[in-house]
């Protein structure tokens, strides 16, 4: 998985019916001012110059007033405006529609290459971290939210009203009953409008993207120097200089382990030890980014190090002081400023879902429960069991021995991979290649690998989509002073896949404004089905019938480990709502009752531990909240997707044909795309013939 991929996806304001979790408590709304009585007299006027439009006119003055605000202008005013702006169907709105979608693409589009341009320093591993870099990123517009002023100003320029006054603002039920008879012009059409159905100032936008920068900060410098974990008997388990990232390296390194096989337990177990204190935050502030001290995580104890692997850092004293659970607060309170001006969807909560998947959050948890209750479950962890010779423990939630890379050690896939690409140019040089293995013909593995600029990432590597079409989307991947190592290259070629689904679904697609995918599943579910095919584009695997049988437990395995994170992720803001005055230390509290929770439910029957809190160590859950639900669900949508595109040869030609449809409803897409809705079915399914073959 990324640590963090700007993606295109769509961003919908438009949202059905508000949850149930009750609004926090903001800052009154400016009222708009009251225009019934010039609405009336403008729709009669409207009505008897353009006959047959009547729908559009109510609609769009209905929009329109209900964010015009005094400042805006008075009665006359905003009769002056609907006048002047109002498109009658045909040539003339045909116009208006080509020149917004033009603008905003180049709106979008610099936005992005700005915020690009800002986060450099923070982004990529190019140096030091100045304080002004950290200003920078703070400043920097997000991917997904161009501009802490953007919208305002769209609205202070009458932009916003000209679009309202003549696009649809959709509702969800709206575009999951009808979207499936819309035009790909009316998709385009209510994107558009999505735009604008909610009106933030400036300085409330502002402070979400300073906590979120805050907490992206703290998360990409969350490092443990693993040479300096020590054991009772003061044994050093790890290589020197070893430094893995919090939750992303740690746990791929438990992943790794397997490979050494009874080797690897202990430092699996030690691994384990070391996530739990960064749930609990029982651990020691000093061993944090820090090789000055040695570290028990059983026993927590520290001692000074004689051991030089890095620039040691004065020592803080103590346990990190719930810093986690405070940049995850920032971020909550941030959030509450936003949501009394964004009526359909009073919570965050409500956004993620409503809006941002367009899978209400009942649903997408039915399909989580399915996966975590199934029968397949025990079976599978059965074989795991035996597989392993011995009895599960709580790490094994992240067991990859179904995978083919059991055949080599974690040492020979490193080694392997820094030959090949010792250089993030090197991986640039070699993408066409790789591209055409995954069967893209030569042309169009030329033109995306010229699309696609690679990057030294500063923490595990993340994607970055383009938004206009002049410009590259960017691919950051870790690569270590003696060259990229296979978890490097294994996210690489996960983000890899983000920035050929970026690349088709805004410079191939029909409309600008449908560019990328319905969510963040669907791109997750793209750049899995690339990442699957590691071990292949190295040249070390060659898929078989059985190798295919065992793929399949691997994502069934995955879908339910994730399936309990996103649970746990899900669980801690609706605890957030219901406390909005929480402090770190109570935050803290309750996101480790909650994983215990979940932990005991889902997962104490088939691993016989109760109360481990892994579950809640994804830093996802700090610096990208609400986003961790997207990945079960993506793994659900890249099993349907893969299962469809058949073996390597052939993901090329259906993967440009599913990336080029846009952004729609998700399970119009997915129909599209392999002709059924979006569900863990076709994986529960293909799971239990896996387990018959074997």
């Amino acid at each position: 998985m990324k640590s963090l991929s700007v993606v295109l996806v769509c961003s919908l304001a438009a949202g059905s019916p508000a949850s149930a979790l009750p609004a926090a408590r903001a800052p009154e709304v400016a009222r708009p001012t009251p225009l019934s009585a010039a609405a009336q007299t403008l729709g009669k006027e409207l009505r008897a110059a353009h006959p047959g439009q009547e729908t559009r006119i109510e609609r769009g003055i209905r929009q329109a007033a209900a964010f015009w605000r005094p400042e805006d202008g008075d009665a006359k005013a905003f009769a002056a405006f609907v006048k002047a702006n109002f498109a009658p169907e045909g040539p003339r709105l045909d116009a208006l529609f080509e020149h917004l979608e033009r603008s905003f693409e180049a709106i979008d589009g610099r936005m992005a290459a700005l915020s690009m341009d800002l986060r450099r320093q923070t982004d990529l591993d190019i140096g030091p971290i100045l304080p002004v870099d950290e200003a920078l990123a703070a400043f920097a517009p997000a991917a997904e939210n161009p501009s802490a002023h953007l919208n305002e100003d769209l609205f202070k320029h009458k932009i916003a009203f000209t679009v309202l006054l003549n696009f649809p603002l959709t509702t969800l039920q709206e575009r999951l009953s009808d979207g499936a008879k819309w035009s790909r012009r009316q998709w385009a059409e209510a994107r558009l409008a999505s735009r604008f159905s909610r009106r933030v100032p400036a300085d409330v936008e502002k402070a979400v993207a300073a906590a979120t920068s805050e907490a992206e900060v703290y998360i990409a410098d969350y490092n443990v120097w693993m040479h300096h974990l020590v054991d009772a008997s003061g044994k050093r388990l790890f290589a020197p200089k070893l430094r893995l990232l919090s939750h992303w390296n740690l746990r791929d390194e438990i992943k790794a382990d397997y490979s050494e096989g009874a080797a690897g337990l202990p430092k699996q177990r030690m691994i384990q030890a070391v996530l739990e204190r960064i749930v609990d935050q029982s651990i020691p502030a000093g061993v944090v980014d820090n090789p000055a001290l040695d570290w028990n995580p059983f026993t927590n104890e520290t001692r000074p190090s004689a051991v030089q692997d890095g620039p040691a850092k004065p020592v803080v004293p103590g346990r990190e002081p719930d810093t986690r659970y405070a940049k995850l607060l920032n971020i909550f309170q941030a959030e509450r400023r936003l949501d009394p001006y964004s009526p359909t969807a009073p919570t965050l909560i409500a956004r993620r879902f409503d809006e941002d998947r367009e899978i209400p959050e009942p649903r997408l948890k039915a399909m989580l429960e399915d996966v975590l209750s199934s029968p397949l479950v025990p079976k599978v962890a059965k074989l795991i069991e035996a597989r392993l010779g011995r009895p599960l423990e709580p790490f094994d939630v992240w067991y990859n021995g179904f995978r083919e890379r059991g055949a080599y050690t974690e040492p020979q896939l490193d080694a392997i991979v820094a030959k090949r690409y010792p250089t993030a140019e090197a991986y640039k040089k070699d993408m066409p290649r790789l591209l055409s293995q995954l069967g893209f013909s030569a042309r169009r593995a030329r033109e995306l690998s010229e699309n696609i600029a690679v990057e030294p990432a500063r923490g595990s590597g993340h994607a970055m989509g383009a938004y206009m079409r002049s410009e590259k989307a960017r691919l950051r991947t870790r690569v270590e002073s003696g060259g990229m190592n296979y978890k490097g290259f294994n996210i690489a070629v996960h983000e890899n896949g983000h920035n050929v689904e970026q690349t088709f679904s805004l410079n191939y697609v029909d409309h600008t404004l449908l560019h990328g995918v319905p969510n963040t599943a669907f791109t997750e579910a793209l750049a899995f089905v690339f990442q699957g095919h590691d071990l292949e584009l190295l040249g070390l695997a060659k898929p078989t019938a059985k190798s295919a049988a065992l793929k399949t437990l691997n994502d069934f395995w995955g879908t339910y480990e994730i399936a309990g994170v996103a649970l746990v992720d899900m669980g801690v803001w609706h605890w957030m709502y219901a406390h909005p005055k929480a402090t770190p230390a109570e935050l803290r509290t309750a996101a480790v009752a909650i994983s215990k929770d979940v932990w005991n439910k889902h997962y104490a029957p088939v691993f016989g531990r109760k109360d481990v809190t892994l579950l809640g160590v994804y830093s996802h859950m700090i610096h990208s909240v609400l986003y961790l639900p997207d990945y079960p669900v993506g793994h659900m949508i890249a099993f349907q997707v893969e299962e469809k595109m058949g073996d390597m040869k052939k993901i090329g030609p259906e993967f440009e044909r599913m990336a080029t449809y846009g952004c729609v409803a998700p399970d119009l897409w997915m129909i599209h795309a392999t002709g059924a809705p979006v569900g863990p079915e076709a994986l529960l399914k293909a799971t239990e013939r896996a387990l018959g073959q074997l």
